[in-house]
């Protein structure tokens, strides 16, 4: 009995180890109709982004503040080098520590 209560624990973690293995699979290898949506940050944080997706991303980012040139500007410059940006308008940034993390000599935060 014991026997058959091992076996079927260990059926079930290979079961969860092939689905998470097959799901990888498919969003590192993407599709080429489909790439742009493989690279959203709610996919993969950060260096999720290629370069060409920042201008985007930083408009949707910066599309609610009264202070659009200096967020577009400073946005981009910080999406370039972690390739993420945060989702929404405000806040979340700790889905990018690269992009949280980047300070300005005063200590303040240096993305928008």
């Amino acid at each position: 009995m014991a026997l058959a209560g091992r076996l079927l624990v260990l059926l079930a973690v290979a079961g969860l180890l092939a689905a998470t293995m097959a799901e990888h699979e498919v969003v590192a290898r993407g599709s080429d109709e489909h790439d742009d949506n493989v690279y959203k940050v709610s996919k993969g944080g950060q260096g999720s982004l290629k370069s060409y997706q920042c201008s985007p991303e930083c408009a949707r980012r910066c599309g609610n503040t009264q202070y659009k040139k200096p967020c577009l500007f400073f946005c981009n410059k910080c999406c370039r080098s972690c390739l993420c940006v945060p989702s929404g308008y405000y806040g979340n940034k700790g889905e990018c520590p690269c992009y949280n993390n980047w300070k300005t000599k005063r200590g303040g935060p240096k993305c928008p």
